[in-house]
């Protein structure tokens, strides 16, 4: 059978969730299609194209229709999607975060979260910093939250995660200092 590259991606994203990161291998993923592993680089050129596409796909999966008009309320949609979305596959934290660190695939959110800045009046310098600030936020509490959870199930720690509510809060002190920037011609 011949695959493309949406089959190779969504076989790995089923090997990711079932098994984890570390088992997500071009030779394991070769098999599991029942192909060589030397076929799949028709398909990616390495492993870090194939977790870039991954990376890509959750976030794709993961999006909803966008309801709000205001900036900040954007940048709560923005926020929660992409954190849903990590959370929705095992171990998609890390995944994500990998493929928008080294610059390869998940840079949709990072945009999303720049225009709604932008929008809100913040000067250019704060929409960067701001957007970083934003992204490790979800970033770092969504990584910290999937491990934590994972480690609950395998019976390793038996303390609750954050969750929801602690990410709602944490986003909403990061907005507010946000918010007493617009206007401010001083920056940092």
């Amino acid at each position: 059978m011949r695959y493309h590259r949406k089959d190779v991606v969504d076989r790995a994203i089923t090997v990711l969730d079932e098994y984890g990161l570390e088992s997500l291998t071009m030779r394991r993923l070769a098999a599991d299609l029942g192909v060589q592993p030397s076929a799949l680089y028709h398909h990616v050129p390495n492993k870090q194209t194939l977790l870039a596409a991954v990376a890509d796909e959750i976030l794709a999966r993961g999006r909803r229709p966008r309801r709000a008009r205001a900036w900040d309320r954007r940048v709560v949609e923005a926020c929660n999607e992409l954190r849903d979305a990590m959370l929705a596959y095992r171990d998609g934290a890390e995944v994500v975060v990998a493929g928008y660190t080294f610059g390869l695939g998940a840079g949709e959110p990072a945009d999303q979260l720049r225009k709604a800045l932008r929008d809100g009046g913040l000067p250019d310098d704060l929409v960067d910093v701001g957007t970083r600030a934003l992204l490790h936020l979800v970033f770092g509490h969504t990584v910290e939250e999937q491990t934590a959870l994972q480690a609950a199930s395998a019976g390793a720690i038996d303390k609750a995660p954050g969750g929801p509510a602690d990410f709602e809060l944490a986003l909403e002190l990061l907005l507010d200092g946000l918010r007493s920037r617009i206007g401010s011609s001083s920056s940092p």
